[in-house]
């Protein structure tokens, strides 16, 4: 997904801090999100990208540092900002024993839209996900991807310019995951920004016009999914030899003009930097070819975001919730606070 240009900044963060104990969760966060773009913040296990989440939304305060979203303060303006914000969590913040309709319409009625128009906006969103034929029955009969685009058009319910959600396709099935994707491009092409959290590469490569990659608290390093990639190295060439022989000459032949070349010989595998990309493929079978090598395969490979992530984290992404205490990641949480404001899901 491309960058949409220059927009005016919708969400701001300046050094938040935020301790439980021996534990920094957030230690001098700095954010900025254009409007109608969309950011992903990227981060393994406990970097304290819920944390983020959590402040941005009013849901946790701060120790220290500053936000706004929508331009107003995220705690001085916090009661009129939850009009203005839309939020899915991890978990997905709906009653089982309301059916959809009921749950929508709830959420219409604590946003104080009113009987007539909170009925008809359900409906709307019921339509819009995909969900009218489902609409009548209890949720504790839907699916898990049901439940998630059902959470998420309760996000919905009142038009909302910023949204928020806190790993959105976490426990989809990958059909689910891509339909939600489309709902989220169908968001932002309409104008709202979006902040996401995600452990899925695929996920923020495939939806973010910019990405923040979050650990122990501090964003160490943000731009284009592109930008990342570049930053990390070129691209890379991969050739697999029919024999160990023909793999010890080919690391002979290419290794002074390419540069530096790592072999592995129980695969065979030849793996060298390709400055010019395509050329240097070529130029290299050609290289090859000419003293009688043949390559079984051969691929141009760029760096992708499980490249940057394990070089500027040193760690893998994990797929569980960020390593904070029970009371600022568990869905009795989400849901409570849900109930409470009206206005965070």
């Amino acid at each position: 997904m491309g960058t949409r240009g220059e927009a005016e900044t919708a969400i701001r963060a300046t050094g938040l801090v935020k301790h439980y104990k021996d534990v920094h969760a957030l230690d001098g966060l700095d954010l900025e999100v254009q409007q109608g773009t969309v950011m992903a913040l990227l981060g393994p296990n406990g970097a304290g990208k819920t944390t983020t989440i959590r402040v941005l939304t009013t849901l946790l305060r701060a120790d220290s540092g500053a936000a706004t979203v929508a331009g107003l303060d995220v705690v001085k303006d916090a009661a009129e900002l939850r009009s203005r914000i839309g939020v899915s969590g991890q978990y997905s913040a709906v009653d089982e024993y309301l059916t959809g309709f009921e749950n929508l319409d709830m959420v219409g009625r604590l946003y104080h839209l009113g009987a007539k128009r909170s009925r008809a906006r359900a409906r709307e969103l019921l339509e819009r996900f995909d969900l009218v034929d489902a609409g009548d029955r209890p949720v504790k009969g839907y699916s898990g991807g049901m439940r998630r685009r059902l959470d998420l058009a309760g996000a919905l319910v009142a038009d909302p310019p910023v949204l928020f959600l806190d790993e959105p396709t976490t426990g989809l099935d990958p059909r689910a995951r891509i339909d939600l994707w489309a709902v989220i491009d169908e968001l932002v092409a309409a104008g709202t920004t979006l902040l996401l959290t995600t452990q899925y590469l695929e996920e923020a490569d495939r939806l973010a016009d910019r990405i923040a990659v979050i650990d122990r608290g501090v964003v160490i390093e943000r731009g284009t999914a592109d930008d990342l990639k570049s930053r990390v190295g070129g691209s890379r060439i991969d050739l697999t030899l029919a024999t160990a022989e023909d793999l010890s000459a080919a690391v002979e032949i290419l290794g002074r003009p390419a540069g530096e070349v790592t072999a592995d010989e129980s695969s065979r595998r030849l793996t060298l930097p390709a400055s010019d990309g395509a050329i240097t493929l070529s130029d290299a079978l050609l290289a090859l070819r000419e003293r009688g090598i043949v390559p079984t395969d051969a691929s141009l490979a760029k760096p992708s975001l499980d490249d940057v992530f394990l070089t500027l984290t040193g760690r893998a992404t994990a797929d569980s919730a960020d390593a904070t205490p029970a009371t600022d990641a568990t869905p009795a949480t989400d849901a409570g606070a849900s109930a409470s404001t009206g206005s965070t899901r």
